[in-house]
């Protein structure tokens, strides 16, 4: 037999995980959608707030906020003159120390070695410059001086090379030169590549070497220049920071200490190399740290890079330039700044954005986002899920058809069987029938013997004896929704739910109620047909006009295409009409109405009135002129008014279309 071997699938996403869930999402999307957001800026606004539902991703508001309060932590953590103050410090101690050998001695050389020190100048560097070949007779002072060129040397070098100061420690001469020779293979590298000659060999090379200055292990050349750059901005940045004269003294010490060191040709060196391959890193911007502590270099050109690096990341996540997109933010940057559970939540936004996209719910039409017709029917189930929720009665309107082959809903009662019918067979009054007759009959029937050797009664039926349930037989109908599209609407915060409704009936209409034919017209100073994939992110109309006239002309020739069909027409409006078609074709406004006005919306009236159908209005607002208008029209028309408040304006319509639809049955 043949042997198998199961293991982990390897090729590919697992072909049997479910899909990536992005309905919440997309529902939310929607929302704002519906209230005239469009549906790039909807997606855009949806990824700062965060992901709703169970997901609970943080958006990038809460990453920004984040970064912010760690750019304003650095900024209080001290002062970036730490170096130059402590090297006052020990210029201090080490002239008091000498002061302090040379005051007991009478002789005319003390006299003289304190009139030297008595005309240091001021400026901090200039005094450490006379003093680096001064001869020290105190050894205590010797040594603090020696301390104050140490840290000199060892904070320039590690504002430089992050942790260099850790490995000069001791005071041990092959370590300085091996840092001269790292200096110099480094530079002979950049000159390599850029004459284009360096090869990856090279650098694995160099890092066999000298790796252990380099403890953020880059991997390439780039890595390598990348880190050094943002270091070497940062000190250019820490010196602009500082008063001009505090500036100048510490550059003089730098660059006393890279000469005492041997390396001042090797660091201008590198330091020209860096910044003409990254001129972009902001190089002489001045940052403000408000902290009490003294910084050294290394601890404050860390802090600098920190803040350069956090400002950069703020600017993405705050994607508020053009084009931008996710995939601008940094990861590692987000991992360094925030840690592993932001870079998480940035992983599962990103996700989202392509999930809608992927999964055919968003689409590209000439560089806009767009909601595609499936992302439409998701959003017109979501709203008559919605609707139906706030129904009193618990399955009240939720109308699968769960009748048997073409028959309609049972009344409760039942009639005799007729050729062609297709209603279910009433079981019992069948076989009652079927008792009833034979009993009448007098027809003795016996059955076969039984265990005992009685024999057991026979019914035998008749075509007579059948009965079906008598069903309702349900008629198509013909539905039309007027919507007003109106800037009223949008001002009295009924658009959002306006479009909602018109998605939810339209969505209970096609799934539910295949056989109707709706359709859904919009108007205001001119009316049209709405296609479902426009309606979602349909704009409200900046015209003056409420042209019902319009609108009841079309939905009169929609009836009359379909003769058969039962008419339901309802109206949404939050005002009177003020506008009509004249027959040029042109739409005339008046406010107040004109009498053409009036009278031609009547007509239309009539004419649906003649045709059967009843107009059922719902109004948003309780205008007087409105309310006498509808008042009017449902005398005339014989049809219904309501006055539901905006947020249950859904449930209004979808009750009253199910209403209407359960009455008119033949």
């Amino acid at each position: 037999m043949s042997r198998y071997r199961y293991g982990a699938y390897e090729d590919g996403p697992d072909p049997l995980a479910p899909p990536y869930d992005v309905r919440d999402t997309l529902d939310a999307l929607g929302d704002s959608v519906l209230e005239g957001t469009r549906p790039e800026d909807a997606l855009r606004e949806m990824l700062r707030r965060g992901l709703p539902g169970a997901r609970g991703r943080r958006g990038l508001d809460d990453l920004l906020r984040q970064v912010r309060e760690r750019r304003r932590a650095l900024r209080e953590r001290g002062r970036l003159d730490g170096t130059l103050e402590e090297v006052r410090r020990l210029l201090d101690t080490a002239i008091g120390q000498e002061r302090a050998e040379l005051f007991p001695d009478p002789g005319d050389e003390a006299r003289l070695r304190e009139a030297e020190l008595d005309t240091l100048p001021d400026d901090t560097a200039q005094a450490v410059r006379r003093l680096s070949d001064y001869d020290w007779r105190s050894g205590a002072a010797r040594e603090t001086f020696q301390k104050l060129r140490d840290l000199l040397r060892d904070d320039v070098l590690d504002a430089q090379f992050q942790g260099m100061k850790q490995a000069l420690q001791g005071q041990d001469p092959q370590a300085m030169r091996r840092v001269k020779d790292m200096m110099a293979a480094l530079n002979g590298m950049l000159d390599r590549d850029a004459r284009g000659e360096h090869t990856q060999r090279d650098f694995e090379e160099f890092m066999r070497e000298y790796g252990d200055f380099f403890p953020d292990g880059p991997r390439d050349l780039e890595e390598l220049v990348d880190s050094l750059a943002r270091r070497a901005a940062a000190t250019d940045r820490l010196l602009a920071s500082l008063s001009p004269e505090q500036r100048a003294e510490l550059a003089d010490l730098m660059g006393q200490a890279m000469q005492d060191a041997g390396l001042a040709m090797e660091m201008t060196r590198l330091g020209d190399a860096l910044r003409a391959r990254r001129p972009d890193l902001g190089w002489g911007r001045p940052e403000q740290m408000t902290g009490d502590d003294p910084l050294g270099m290394g601890d404050a050109t860390t802090a600098l890079a920190e803040l350069a690096d956090l400002a950069d990341l703020e600017s993405a996540l705050g994607q508020d330039y053009p084009g931008a997109r996710l995939d601008d933010i940094d990861e590692e940057a987000v991992r360094r700044a925030l840690g592993r559970r932001a870079v998480d939540d940035l992983a599962e936004l990103r996700r989202i954005e392509a999930e809608l996209e992927r999964q055919g719910y968003l689409e590209r039409d000439r560089g806009r986002l767009e909601l595609t017709p499936k992302a439409v029917r998701r959003l017109g189930e979501t709203a008559l899920r919605r609707v139906f929720s706030q129904l009193a009665a618990g399955r009240q309107g939720d109308h699968d058809q769960r009748d048997a082959g073409q028959a309609g809903e049972l009344t409760g009662s039942s009639r005799p069987w007729r050729f062609g019918d297709e209603q279910p067979l009433d079981v019992v009054r069948t076989v009652g029938n079927a008792i009833t007759r034979s009993a009448m009959e007098a027809v003795p029937a016996a059955g076969p013997a039984g265990p005992s050797g009685a024999t057991a009664p026979v019914v035998r039926l008749h075509v007579d004896d059948f009965e079906v349930h008598e069903t309702e037989r349900r008629t198509a109908a013909a539905v039309c929704l007027l919507v007003d599209l109106s800037y009223s609407m949008v001002l009295r915060g009924a658009w959002a739910v306006a479009k909602q409704t018109t998605l939810a009936l339209h969505t209970l209409v096609t799934s539910r109620f295949p056989q109707d034919a709706i359709k859904i017209i919009g108007f205001s100073n001119y009316a049209r047909e709405l296609h479902p994939t426009e309606m979602a992110g349909l704009e409200w109309d900046m015209v003056q006009g409420t042209n019902l006239h319009h609108a009841l002309m079309i939905a009169g020739r929609h009836l009359d295409r379909h003769p058969d069909f039962e008419p339901i027409v309802l109206v949404v409006t939050d005002g009177e009409p003020t506008a009509h078609l004249r027959p040029d074709g042109r739409s005339w406004f008046d406010y107040p109405p004109s009498a053409d006005t009036l009278v031609l919306t009547m007509a239309e009236v009539d004419r649906m009135t003649r045709r059967g159908a009843g107009l059922n209005f719902f109004m948003l607002a309780d205008d007087r002129r409105l309310v006498s208008f509808v008042e009017e029209v449902a005398r005339r028309n014989g049809g219904r008014v309501f006055a539901p408040d905006a947020q249950r304006l859904g449930e209004y319509v979808v009750s009253d279309y199910l209403r209407v639809r359960r009455g008119r049955r033949r």
